[in-house]
This record gives structure tokens, C-alpha cells and sequence, in this order.
């Protein structure tokens, strides 16, 4: 069927590589065709055979897993060749059910080092009990690790940062004469970076406590997309934890048990949303006082033992002559008895 295709001369094209148009020729696997309009593709089927299965290569662990993007991976710590060894610091971001997470690290060959690190379980001791996933609390951890890694090069008392949060853009300045300010680079991980996401709430602070973070304010809150307009006040509302106390006031109007139920913590720390806004200034103050790391006392663990313990060589000594008094005391017994 398909060796007799004709199409006329006439309207063809000449097609490179044969000699004349009567005689062009496609060969595809066993079959001629005359030369036309449509070029046809033969269809190889996939083997997986053995020799597929021996030269197959698995992706990364941290990829199969689905924990690490590496496209992001490979573009944030690649270094300068100009710069040498000197390593390229990320600012690492992560949420949980239950903590927010802030590192500084960089990478080597044999994994990545950090250099310091912040959690929102940390709050507690600077006076936030409750709300500690929420955006404010991912400020007040982005500033607490900015301060305690500032402290820890000596730098804190050269770059203070921005001292009263307002939710205007802020960028460190180097200082002349001074060493300059600790560059950083935003790593996000696998989280969706939309506009008003914790992860720049996080990012808000460091910069805020005296980081050097590349950024721009298109995807903190109060940034309308439509007119390219960045709303500062919007962004300081949610810093001190404004959209939180909206709510309580909202749920306290329209169900009071279910206000009970959700805000049952607040409530028994007399946190209203009067008291929100002094709240957080209080712990940015104290973060700024004393932003070291607090060490963990050593647990004092008494060991259990499941197995008898072993017997000393005295004892084992004593054990044979108990074993052999016994046995001479029933022969003599039974001597008795004959």
C-alpha cells in the first residue's frame, strides 16, 4: 500500500541527497517508499532487558525521597571560581507542624557545616508561649538567629539592624572601616514561595536583624501584584501578629465556644488582642538583649540492666563448695537411713 504513493512531480520539492525525483527512495526498516509529501518515522520498542536494569542510574537518596531540589541545590552553592574556597552562606528556612526552623550553613564535599542555628521552641525563654508557627513567631526566629550569628562573629555591635519594626524595606549597609556585613542567600527548600509565606516572614527578620539578604519586597505581605505597590503597614500588622488578633475578635463575636476551643491557650495566659502588638515588641527586645544559645542541661540516665549480671571468681568458688557440702550432707543422709 504504501510503495504505491504517487504524488505529481511537479509540485515536490527536490529532496536533498537523490539524484532525480523519479527515482528517490526512503528505505525504513524492510519497506521502500517513493519519495512524498509526509515523511514517515519507524517506531523502536523499548527493551528493558538485563543490560537496560546494569546501566540504569538511581537518582539521589534526598531526591527519591523527595526531600531536596537539587536544580535549586546546584545554583545556590556553587561558589566564584575567583573566590576559592570561600564558602557561600545560605540562609535555610523550615516550617513543621510544630517549630520553625532557621540555619546558616554552607557546603562541602562531606555534607553541609552550620554555622548557626535558631528554632521557634526557643521563644518560650524570651516570653512568646503560644503561636509558635504562625508569621510573627517566624520573625521573631529569623531575628533571633540574625542577632545570635552576629554576636558570634563579634559583628552585633557594628550592624544592630533595623531596631523597631516597621514593615518598610530595610538593607544593610556595609560599614567603612569595618568588616563588611554577613552576606547570606534565601533557601526556601521545597516551600511554595507565595506572596505573604512564613519563609519571608523568617527572611523579614534576618534582614531586620542585621543580614545581608538579596531580596525585594514582592512577596511579603502588603504587596498588590496588580498595581506593583508594597504596603508597608500591612506588613508590620502581620509582624506583630495583627491578623492573629483580627481573628480572635472575629470568632470571639460569632462563636464564643468555638473562640474558647481555639484560642483555649491564649486565654489561660491573659493574651487578648488588645495585649498582641506590646507582646511582640517585648520579645524583639529580648531577643536583641540576650540572643545566645542557652546549653541544655546533661540528663542523668540510670541505666537499666535485663540480664543477670556474671558472677566473680570468688563466687563461683563459693557456689562449688555449697553445691559439694550439699551433696555429702544427703549421702550421708541416706547412709543414715540404711
Amino acid at each position: 500500500m504504501l510503495n504505491s504513493l504517487r504524488l505529481r512531480e511537479s509540485k515536490l520539492p527536490f529532496p536533498q541527497g537523490c539524484q532525480t525525483r523519479n527515482r528517490c527512495y526512503l528505505k525504513i526498516g524492510v519497506f521502500k517508499l517513493r519519495y512524498a509529501q509526509k515523511w514517515y518515522m519507524g517506531f523502536v520498542k523499548v527493551i528493558k532487558n538485563k543490560a537496560y536494569f546494569k546501566r540504569f542510574q538511581v537518582k539521589f537518596r534526598r531526591r527519591r525521597e523527595g526531600r531536596t531540589d537539587y536544580y535549586a541545590r546546584k545554583r545556590l552553592i556553587f561558589q566564584d571560581k575567583n573566590k576559592y574556597n570561600t564558602p557561600k552562606y545560605r540562609f535555610i528556612v523550615r516550617l513543621t507542624n510544630k517549630d520553625v526552623i532557621c540555619q546558616v550553613a554552607y557546603a562541602r564535599i562531606e555534607g553541609d557545616v552550620i554555622v548557626c542555628a535558631a528554632y521557634s521552641h526557643e521563644l518560650p525563654r524570651y516570653g512568646l508561649k503560644v503561636g509558635l508557627t504562625n508569621y510573627a513567631a517566624a520573625y521573631c526566629t529569623g531575628l533571633l538567629l540574625a542577632r545570635r550569628l552576629l554576636k558570634k562573629l563579634k559583628l552585633d555591635g557594628i550592624y544592630s539592624g533595623k531596631e523597631v519594626a516597621d514593615g518598610e524595606e530595610y538593607c544593610v549597609e556595609d560599614q567603612d572601616g569595618q568588616p563588611g556585613a554577613f552576606r547570606a542567600y534565601l533557601d526556601v527548600g521545597l516551600t511554595r514561595t507565595t506572596t505573604g509565606a512564613r519563609v519571608f516572614g523568617a527572611l523579614k527578620g534576618a534582614v531586620d536583624g542585621g543580614l545581608d539578604i538579596p531580596h525585594s519586597t514582592k512577596r511579603f505581605p502588603g504587596y498588590d501584584a496588580e498595581t506593583q505597590q508594597y504596603n508597608a503597614e500591612v506588613h508590620r500588622n502581620y509582624i506583630y501578629g495583627k491578623h492573629v488578633a483580627n481573628f480572635m475578635e472575629h470568632l470571639q463575636g460569632e462563636d464564643e465556644a468555638l473562640y474558647q476551643k481555639q484560642f483555649a491557650c491564649y486565654i489561660k495566659l491573659n493574651i487578648t488582642p488588645e495585649s498582641m502588638d506590646g507582646l511582640y515588641k517585648s520579645v524583639h527586645a529580648a531577643i536583641r538583649a540576650d540572643p545566645e544559645a542557652k546549653p541544655k542541661p546533661e540528663k542523668t540516665v540510670q541505666k537499666k540492666r535485663w540480664t543477670r549480671a556474671g558472677l566473680s571468681l570468688a563466687q563461683r568458688k563459693a557456689r562449688i563448695k555449697q553445691k559439694k557440702e550439699a551433696f555429702l550432707k544427703t549421702l550421708e543422709t541416706s547412709n543414715d537411713d540404711e
